[in-house]
């Protein structure tokens, strides 16, 4: 296989052959395809897409790259959940030992922020000692034990990946369907999943600015994953405002928390983000064969949060990952940034729309993520939204309450925020939830 002839072809719009895909992975695995050519695959794939059988070619050649944990000591069904990436989506951390505490095990190998997007262990690290990076055998072991495991993708799983989504990432080739496909699907197989159910983002904080584009990505996925025979079906979710209360790496681990406690005195207590984990959490027991129907499931997630049989499995997870219990008993012991402000109001009326990508990139000013892969992030500093969409606010009344370090300057990120935050005379219709649901 020829690396220049291979991304011409594709440059050229022509078809590649799953033996030239697999050389050309296998190739950037072992090194002898550079990095420059695997950005200009990227490039040639992202102006030219691919069809179904070259993305499942290409699927397939990413998970054969490294190791595919087959899960056999573990007994039961093993699900799976992928969100496609938001803005104060923190629904893995609820769902895990929830779907656990339901009857199926979580395999669940997540991300850290992309721009605008949080990252689900950048969450679990603010917990002190939280070890996202856990053996094979830790990995099966906890998955026993406590019924669900949140880790990263470690050097063995699918690195060609690894290698392909950091070249994706500094070269503009993000949004690109076949290789966020390929990407998502490559981890699920690899870790041994026997099902996944997917949340796929749509609107102004997601990657996917409409439902078009959205259902189109949802579609693919669900094709190739079926043609890998892993089970799969997808939510179409609403991200045109932040999901929950909460947006920063502690702050969410603490409105987490208080959903996991059942705490309903919380002030981050948010309907969507716990009713989004409910639905999700249906789909997984019915896709586990744990319920018949998705009421079924709901009913036995509602059970299971209000018993406290989810919280248990959580605070089992963090103990057996390495993690804090103290901090998560007292959530008061999580990071703190320095300075609380709160941005207020400029005007009487109803919050009619949120600009969530450009809030995802004020959290990153912040220092909540990262600009580059290198990047520290400050898991301290946030947003704690005291309004959403359609809410009726006063002039001078807080909007959100935010937590800054010493020495970031909030005059242009509060100017900002209120670009971002548009308030109207009168109330216009909240979006639905969940948009769609496909199988």
């Amino acid at each position: 296989m020829n690396p220049a002839w291979l991304i011409q072809q594709k440059r050229d719009g022509k078809e590649l052959s799953s033996e030239d895909i697999h050389a050309f992975i296998e190739g950037l695995t072992e090194g002898t395809v550079a990095d420059y050519q695997a950005s200009a695959f990227a490039m040639a794939v992202f102006f030219q897409g691919m069809n179904l059988d070259e993305t499942v070619a290409l699927t397939h050649a990413m998970v054969k790259s490294g190791e595919h944990y087959k899960l056999g000591s573990v007994s039961g069904p093993k699900i799976d959940k992928h969100s496609t990436g938001g803005v104060g989506d923190k629904v893995s951390l609820i769902l895990a030992p929830l779907a656990a505490a339901c009857g199926v095990k979580v395999p669940m190998m997540s991300g850290r922020g992309l721009g605008h997007s949080g990252g689900t262990l950048d969450k679990l690290e603010s917990i002190s000692g939280f070890d996202v990076h856990l053996t094979r055998a830790r990995f099966e072991s906890a998955l026993s034990h406590v019924g669900c495991a949140m880790i990263g993708q470690s050097e063995k799983i699918a690195p060609a990946d690894k290698k392909l989504y950091a070249i994706r990432d500094v070269t503009g080739t993000v949004e690109c369907i076949p290789l966020i496909v390929a990407s998502i699907l490559s981890k699920k197989i690899a870790e041994g999943a026997d099902g996944l159910v997917l949340d796929v983002k749509v609107g102004s904080g997601a990657f996917m600015k409409n439902k078009e584009d959205a259902r189109k990505l949802a579609r693919t996925l669900i094709l190739v994953a079926k043609k890998m025979k892993l089970p799969c079906r997808a939510l179409l979710t609403n991200m045109d405002q932040p999901l929950g209360y909460a947006v920063g790496n502690a702050i969410e681990m603490v409105e987490s928390i208080e959903i996991l406690r059942n705490d309903k005195s919380s002030a981050l207590c948010s309907g969507d983000l716990k009713e989004l984990t409910i639905q999700l959490c249906a789909h997984m027991l019915v896709l586990g064969e744990v319920s018949d129907n998705l009421a079924e499931g709901r009913k036995l997630a509602h059970q299971k949060l209000q018993d406290g049989s989810a919280w248990k499995v959580f605070v089992n997870m963090v103990a057996e990952q390495g993690g804090s219990v103290d901090q998560i008993m007292h959530p008061e012991k999580l990071p703190q940034a320095a300075r609380e402000i709160k941005w207020k109001a400029r005007k009487k009326g109803y919050i009619s729309k949120m600009n969530t990508e450009t809030i995802g990139r004020i959290l990153v000013e912040l220092g909540g993520g990262r600009k580059k892969a290198s990047d520290e992030v400050n898991p301290g500093v946030g947003l704690a939204f005291h309004k959403k969409l359609g809410a009726a606010v006063q002039a001078g009344e807080p909007i959100v309450t935010v937590y800054a370090p010493e020495k970031v300057k909030l005059t242009e990120l509060e100017a900002m925020f209120h670009d971002a935050v548009e308030i109207s005379g009168a109330r216009k219709p909240v979006p639905k939830l969940i948009y769609e649901q496909m199988v």
